[in-house]
């Protein structure tokens, strides 16, 4: 099932973003980047096209893609919600906060609810650390999460429309 959240994309859609980064030093990561920030995720189909403009092997694409944990290689859910576990939201609950998130969505990080709705990731550092632990979906940053405020937030991500949360 596509997710209609997503944007469309075609080859020549990939091949475009490739095209207008591929002169430039380090041209990988910029190219994923640009990828994933227009498909929402690195399908497979875009591995070769990558490799061939950049003269690497699938292989090394590849590797740099499961590398990084920012990348995806499959459709997010509608929602993605990224719990900090940088040092200062570990030391203010975020260890907690994450079995709390796992147990109650039914899913681990990397993972999608079976709704497509919530996918969970990790991320290292929201630069809000003074307030964590710390969430954040779309642009919009949370701080001070309580499993409480954690249930109100997925509540939230499950009634309204994604453009009001995202």
């Amino acid at each position: 099932m596509l997710n209609s959240s997503l944007p469309s994309w075609t080859p020549q859609q990939i091949q475009d973003e490739i095209d207008a980064l591929k002169h430039k030093p380090g041209a990988l990561l910029p190219i994923l980047h640009a990828v994933q920030d227009r498909c929402g995720y690195v399908p497979r189909e875009a591995v070769p096209l990558i490799a061939e403009s950049l003269q690497l092997t699938r292989a090394e694409v590849h590797g740099v893609i499961s590398f990084y944990h920012h990348f995806r290689t499959t459709p997010p859910g509608r929602h993605v919600v990224q719990i900090c576990r940088a040092e200062a939201c570990q030391a203010r609950g975020s260890r907690a906060l994450e079995k709390y998130a796992r147990d109650t969505l039914g899913i681990d990080y990397h993972q999608t609810t079976a709704d497509r709705e919530i996918t969970l990731e990790p991320v290292y550092c929201l630069g809000n650390c003074a307030c964590g632990p710390a969430v954040r979906v779309g642009n919009r940053v949370l701080g001070r999460v309580t499993p409480e405020r954690f249930d109100t937030l997925v509540d939230e991500l499950q009634t309204r429309p994604l453009e009001v949360i995202a």
